[in-house]
């Protein structure tokens, strides 16, 4: 049995406990600042829950001494709190962050770690990564990775075409903070929300356009080595120019409670979303130019009995599939561990990373 801490008992919390409760080999605390969000924690099975705020640093490390891992849920801006406790109490760290700048600090802490620290393993930054190194390894020599992942509602309804599917101060916080990128084999920030485009997948228009974090750390690895890499997000075609409207002319770039608010008392959440990954990879091999292409679609479904949203399966089969690699010692057991490290046979045959695999919804591959 490993014991691990789940820091936050929202959604996707919850959806991680349940996982690794159902499992059956992980004791797991579940910590959280509100005792309300702990006693509305909907997990079958055993969880212990503990209410601490991780800004009490002696209380949360406390936490965590012992502890085999620990896990952030948390809101991005608390990430960092999470790890610092982590490496204080030595215990291994996973995080879902797509914040440019707390994988920075999180890359520092892992200097030296006899831990190891793995930020970014949900769906973007976090999977798709794993999907596109495995695409690049079947190159001789790579010019462009273009990555797209998306979260959607399968029934938009509404101007945005969007539903609430995942954390509002994550969405905000992509939609207004710069890109990395590597445009014509440099390292460059664009910014967010442009260079907008439109494709289609089994018949269905999609618009993507530039959003924060989703290549996590391809960036640095990548650099020098293609012409052209960049991440976008996807949505229904319209989004992106109402998001505008509302981030820059009327500024809520800088007011982003009053958008969080707004947003979350005018646009429901859903349980019927789809999970859309598409990456492709353009290369040369045996001295021929030739492309790959990575589509898929995952839907909602029930796990242990209760209905979890597409995004919700995703980001915690993605976490959960690397904190059971790490634990079972097919990832670096020290030091920073990067997605791209992660073999996605591997990845994919896990019992947590299944939720990926092709049988569980529609899968493409082209070359």
């Amino acid at each position: 049995m490993k014991d691990v801490v789940i820091v936050g008992a929202g959604k996707i919390g919850s959806t991680i406990a349940g996982m690794l409760v159902a499992a059956g080999d992980y004791r797991v605390t579940v910590a959280d600042r509100s005792r309300e969000q702990l006693d509305r924690l909907d997990v079958p099975g055993d969880v212990e829950r503990a209410a601490v705020d991780v800004e009490d640093v002696l209380g949360f490390t406390r936490l965590l001494q012992g502890k085999f891992a620990v896990l952030s849920a948390a809101p991005y801006h608390l990430t960092i709190r999470v790890a610092e406790a982590a490496k204080a109490a030595g215990a291994n760290y996973l995080d879902l962050t797509e914040d440019v700048a707390t994988t920075r600090r999180v890359k520092q802490l892992a200097e030296g770690a006899r831990t190891a620290f793995i930020p970014q393993c949900g769906l973007a930054p976090g999977f798709i990564s794993i999907v596109a190194s495995d695409l690049i390894r079947r190159f001789d020599a790579v010019d462009t990775v273009r990555m797209r992942v998306g979260a959607l509602p399968q029934f938009p309804s509404n101007a945005l075409n969007y539903n609430l599917t995942w954390s509002t101060d994550g969405v905000i916080n992509e939609y207004c903070e710069p890109c990395e990128a590597i445009v014509n084999g440099e390292l460059r920030e664009v910014p967010p929300l442009e260079e907008r485009e439109e494709f289609s997948l089994d018949g269905v228009t999609y618009e993507a356009f530039n959003t924060s974090g989703g290549l996590g750390t391809l960036c640095e690895t990548l650099k020098g080595g293609v012409r052209t890499l960049n991440y976008k997000t996807i949505r229904y075609p319209g989004h992106a120019a109402i998001m505008k409207a509302l981030l820059n002319d009327l500024r809520l770039r800088d007011r982003r409670d009053v958008l969080k608010d707004i947003l979350e008392q005018a646009v429901p959440t859903t349980l019927q979303d789809v999970v859309i990954v598409f990456v492709t990879v353009s290369g040369t091999r045996g001295g021929r130019l030739v492309q790959e292409t990575y589509a898929q679609k995952v839907y909602s479904r029930p796990i242990n009995g209760v209905m979890h949203s597409a995004i919700q399966v995703t980001t915690a089969g993605g976490i959960t599939a690397v904190l059971d690699m790490l634990a079972n010692g097919d990832l670096p057991q020290h030091g920073l561990v990067r997605q791209e490290q992660v073999p996605l046979a591997a990845f994919l045959a896990n019992r947590f990373g299944k939720v990926y695999a092709q049988e569980h919804g529609e899968s493409h591959r082209a070359a």
